[in-house]
């Protein structure tokens, strides 16, 4: 990320709702149709998506303090992460564009901003499966490393 701040490019966090994780947990499951996209990510497979139930409640228990929904709170953090962080959650849903915009609303200390960024760090299971590229294929160089020409 320091690369972009540098360059001066906007960062868009795409799907910071966890694809609905955040805004239901494993009840997002209940529904979804046999050859649903989500069954096959590896954050939802049963060998992780217990364990990321548990962190999904603990970050319910902040946000109950705090007078907010999980998704708030997610979309919170990321607003505080800079003026450079635009979150793209999607919804069709109007009540859910709403709460989405309360989130600027809400403020984060430092330490739930910590509290908040460790729990993120514990999240079992890739974004994506196997065969699909994300920035974490890319060999960019580092900036630091580029010559002027």
């Amino acid at each position: 990320m320091l690369v972009v701040r540098e360059l001066g490019i906007g960062i868009a966090a795409y799907c910071p709702l966890g694809r609905g994780f955040f805004s239901s947990g494993t009840k997002l499951f209940e529904n979804l149709q046999r050859d649903d996209f989500l069954k096959y990510l590896p954050r939802f497979q049963p060998e992780n998506l217990q364990h990321n139930q548990t962190i999904f409640e603990k970050v319910n228990e902040p946000d109950a303090k705090k007078g907010c929904t999980s998704s708030q709170l997610a979309l919170a953090w990321l607003h505080h992460q800079g003026n450079d962080v635009c979150p793209v959650p999607g919804t069709t849903k109007i009540e859910n564009l709403n709460q989405n915009i309360g989130a600027l609303s809400i403020k984060l200390t430092r330490e739930e901003m910590t509290e908040i960024e460790s729990l993120a760090d514990i999240v079992k299971g890739d974004r994506y499966g196997e065969g699909i590229r994300t920035w974490k294929d890319s060999d960019t160089p580092l900036l630091s490393s580029w010559k002027a020409v």
